[in-house]
């Protein structure tokens, strides 16, 4: 890591990539980008009265906070995320506008990456990861 990207780090993350095995049975999340760290997941703690957040998706990139396990739940949810950036422009306004009206948890952006993640994981088991066939 280069000096640049040494002082980059603890604002922006350190790039990651995504452990093959993952990436075999779940290609769609090739379609993000992932960060370990950075101020991202520090903010979104303190928005939700903690240290820091598992991950924060904004737009393609997915920061992941230290020492959580790049999982595949985690990650699906997240890739909806990226879905939902894509879909519209003004998503980042209207998920806080929906955070604030009914928190967090029963916020529908959050309900709906939530089911996302479990129908992809669901998906992946009756399928076998993609090579092993």
């Amino acid at each position: 890591m280069g000096a640049l990207a040494r002082l980059a780090a603890p604002l922006i993350g350190s790039g990651v990539e995504l452990p093959r095995e993952l990436l075999a049975r779940h290609p769609q999340l090739a379609k993000m980008r992932l960060r370990r760290g950075g101020l991202a997941v520090r903010v979104g703690g303190w928005a939700l009265g903690q240290r820091t957040v598992a991950a924060i998706t904004l737009w393609r990139t997915v920061f992941v906070a230290p020492g959580v396990a790049l999982d595949a739940e985690l990650l699906l949810h997240e890739l909806r995320h990226v879905h939902q950036f894509e879909a519209s422009a003004a998503f980042p306004i209207r998920y806080l506008w929906e955070s604030v009206r009914r928190g967090y948890r029963a916020n529908r952006y959050e309900a709906d990456a939530i089911t996302y993640a479990a129908a992809q994981l669901r998906a992946s088991v009756k399928e076998p990861p993609r090579g092993d066939v």
